[in-house]
């Protein structure tokens, strides 16, 4: 029991978010920095098919987030 809370908590999948909105915003920037510059090296090496699963997590990450808020 103790380790699904625990990772709940750490996935930020809990009905209300107890991070604090200063991990949400570092969450986001290092989430956008990642998308773009994943976008680019998968791009630079011709590995074209990896960048929709980068946008797909990204999408995904952002939905949490947002979910997550009162």
């Amino acid at each position: 029991m103790w380790l699904s809370r625990f990772l709940l908590y750490i996935t930020n999948n809990e009905p209300v978010s107890r991070h604090e909105p200063q991990f949400d915003i570092a969450f986001f920037i290092i989430n956008t920095v990642a998308v773009v510059l994943g976008s680019v090296y998968f791009g630079y090496i011709r590995e074209w098919q990896w960048i929709p699963f980068l946008v797909i997590e990204y999408l995904w990450a952002l939905d949490t987030l947002r979910h997550n808020r009162p």
